[in-house]
């Protein structure tokens, strides 16, 4: 099989590919548009792609005759046209479960650099502006007792609810469908079936719901309102699910009481607003970025290409 790599992943998974087929690897950023996607769709038996890549109808189109299968190094497969692939019988495969424990790890990164504006203080100490410890200084929130929201309980939720619980944090959340009652006993955790009697109640709000047009600025201007004005807003998920233009009105105007986020609503472009607002942490989408996760998306991508090369079925088929 030809392969194309969009752009370089963990090497040992790369070499597994140039071992088993025909490799070509793309550099960071050359396959962020359609029309080399286009160019390589008809010249490559398999793509994996990146979330950066916009695998739309034309791409797919252009791959009917030869595409076998589009492995997406992520979990959520936005950046790919699913309904497309079906119409072209492309599969397509994702890499989920594999960056559960390291995507709730930043989340409760952010959580406590917001809380307790680490980041704030940190820069005033290396702008040599530290004068001593003072009483009023840096106050920020008491992750213990705090109340905890969390919008999208699947597996990264579920894991950063154990890790807030251990902070002493109570929790609350939202889902398109209830939780089985076992596993909200396990994680004490309490279902808020109305969004919008949630985030009145809470102190942090974390989003982990997939990006599906409901949840396009699932958290829009209105939305923002419903927040106590001490609250902290959380995005590891997409960045669209906020409206970023809104978000920036919040903090400048104080309505809420930060944010951290990991993902950007128009990536790699950040609002620019954003940059300059008080109490808000920003990271460069490094949710899954260890060593350990990166190396088993890299795995489940390449054994799905290396499955269709045996003639066999990929267990992590999206379509």
């Amino acid at each position: 099989m030809k392969v194309l790599v969009t752009e370089p992943i963990i090497d040992s998974e790369l070499q597994r590919l140039d071992e088993q087929t025909q490799l070509t690897v793309g550099q960071r950023g050359e396959f962020n548009c359609e029309d080399a996607l286009i160019e390589a769709a008809s010249h490559y038996d398999a793509l994996l792609t990146m979330l950066s890549n916009p695998v739309t109808r034309k791409v797919l189109r252009a791959g009917k005759n030869q595409l076998k299968i589009v492995a997406n190094y992520a979990v959520g497969t936005n950046n790919i046209d699913l309904e497309a692939a079906r119409d072209f019988a492309i599969p397509v495969s994702n890499t989920p479960e594999v960056l559960t424990e390291s995507t709730a790890e930043i989340a409760l990164s952010l959580i406590l650099s917001v809380a307790r504006k680490t980041t704030e203080a940190e820069s005033r100490l290396r702008d040599g502006e530290f004068r001593g410890w003072e009483p009023t200084g840096f106050l920020g929130l008491e992750l213990h007792g705090a109340r905890l929201g969390i919008v999208g309980l699947g597996r990264i939720g579920q894991a950063l609810a154990k890790r807030a619980r251990a902070c002493g944090m109570e929790i609350l959340y939202h889902n398109r469908r209830r939780i089985e009652m076992e596993t909200e006993k396990q994680l004490n955790a309490h279902y808020v079936e109305n969004l919008d009697q949630l985030l009145p109640a809470v102190d942090v709000l974390s989003l982990h719901c997939p990006l599906t047009e409901k949840t396009h600025h699932l958290i829009d201007a209105e939305r923002l309102k419903l927040l106590p004005d001490h609250a902290l807003i959380i995005n590891t998920s997409r960045g669209p699910v906020i409206d970023e233009k809104a978000l920036v009105d919040a903090l400048r105007q104080g309505s809420i009481g930060g944010a951290g986020l990991d993902v950007f609503e128009n990536e790699p472009k950040v609002e620019p607003g954003l940059l300059e607002t008080p109490n808000t942490v920003l990271l460069p989408h490094i949710g899954s970025a260890t060593y350990k996760s990166r190396r088993a998306m890299g795995r489940l991508a390449v054994n799905a290409i290396l499955s269709v090369q045996k003639n066999q079925t990929p267990g992590n088929l999206v379509t």
